[in-house]
């Protein structure tokens, strides 16, 4: 077994795990147009994108949620059922807006505007899922996105994400994704793409990264 299979092998992430995660995950989206809009001081912009990422780790996702890492990646996933229990609590949305500073209140109007366009059916919803730019394209990404697409399609349900980098829309398309709809962030902000996968059938071959 190579190295690099054994690091892109995903892994779930424990408590433990959250400052390594939050560093990738800074790294991963520092050219994001949404946590860009969020963090626009560039001088402090990748700290407090880990503490961001870090506290969404071990204050929502590991408790209610699916995660999973790599050496070099990360990626949170809500389970159908859990949708309403991974919703921040109050001590949350309190250490989300020390961190987001000023930024806050457009924070909790992104999320709300995000939040009335989800779907109503069951499903598995990808909050987060990035790769710190050392190791993008060597697979990390795409192996995190298989594997709970594996669980979904077990499941026989769909996913859903957003994205708000136009770059990233043929990523997921190629696994299978479509563009269900635009949102447009009040305050000015970036547009996000909702995006659906159907459920494909047992023993359909899972998509390959390109």
């Amino acid at each position: 077994m190579t190295r690099m299979s054994i690091t892109n092998t995903p892994e779930p992430a424990t408590i433990d795990d959250a400052a390594p995660i939050g560093h990738n995950l800074a790294r991963a989206f520092g050219d994001d147009p949404m946590m860009r809009w969020f963090f626009p001081d560039e001088a402090t912009r990748e700290a407090g994108m880990a503490r961001y990422f870090s506290t969404l780790f071990l204050r929502q996702y590991a408790l209610h949620g699916v995660c999973e890492h790599t050496g070099s990646a990360a990626a949170y996933w809500v389970p159908p059922g859990a949708q309403d229990k991974a919703v921040p609590d109050a001590e949350t949305v309190r250490e989300l807006s020390e961190i987001l500073g000023d930024r806050a209140a457009l924070f909790r109007q992104a999320a709300e505007a995000a939040a009335g366009h989800g779907p109503q059916e069951p499903h598995w919803y990808l909050a987060v899922l990035g790769a710190n730019p050392a190791a993008q394209g060597r697979g990390h990404g795409a192996a995190l996105l298989r594997s709970c697409l594996a669980k979904a399609d077990a499941d026989g349900l769909a996913t859903y994400l957003e994205s708000s980098k136009a770059s990233n829309l043929p990523f997921y398309e190629h696994f299978g994704f479509a563009v269900v709809g635009e949102v447009e962030l009040p305050g000015g902000g970036p547009t996000l793409w909702a995006m659906r996968r159907a459920p494909r059938p047992a023993g359909t071959a899972p998509a390959t990264a390109r």
